[in-house]
């Protein structure tokens, strides 16, 4: 079964810690060792898995992003959001967590993070979360 969670981001580049809502997903479940995997179904937004104890890390990886594609950049693709296209393709769609004992399997500093380039938008993560023997 595939689980959606929704998320509202508040601008146009976040990297909002989705770890908790990942968490609960995996609570109902009551899968005590397994896989959680996990997809951004969204040409402009992405995942990462960073620290998530000092909010400077996000804003760090979002200035180098920003400094790397900026978004005013020379670009084909007429929308006006072309680097956030590019910036979710570095960042990746999916991620892959191990669970055990029923929880998340991250470590101590780490957090799970829906990186949105071209918001505020409405956004969806998919969960699909595999038990193992």
């Amino acid at each position: 079964m595939i689980k959606e969670l929704h998320f509202r981001t508040p601008s146009r580049a976040v990297l909002h810690d989705i770890t908790s809502q990942v968490q609960a997903a995996i609570r109902e479940v009551k899968i005590e060792s397994g896989l959680c995997n996990l997809y951004v179904p969204h040409t402009t937004a992405g995942l990462t898995i960073n620290e998530n104890y000092d909010p400077s890390v996000c804003q760090d990886i979002l200035q180098r992003l920003e400094a790397l594609v900026p978004m005013n950049g020379h670009y084909s693709h007429s929308e006006g959001n072309a680097d956030a296209h590019v910036k979710a393709s570095l960042m990746g769609h999916t991620a892959t967590l191990m669970i055990e004992k029923g929880q998340l399997v991250l470590g101590t500093w780490q957090g799970v993070f829906l990186a949105e380039f071209d918001g505020p938008r409405s956004r969806r993560v998919l969960v699909k979360i595999t038990a193992t023997p």
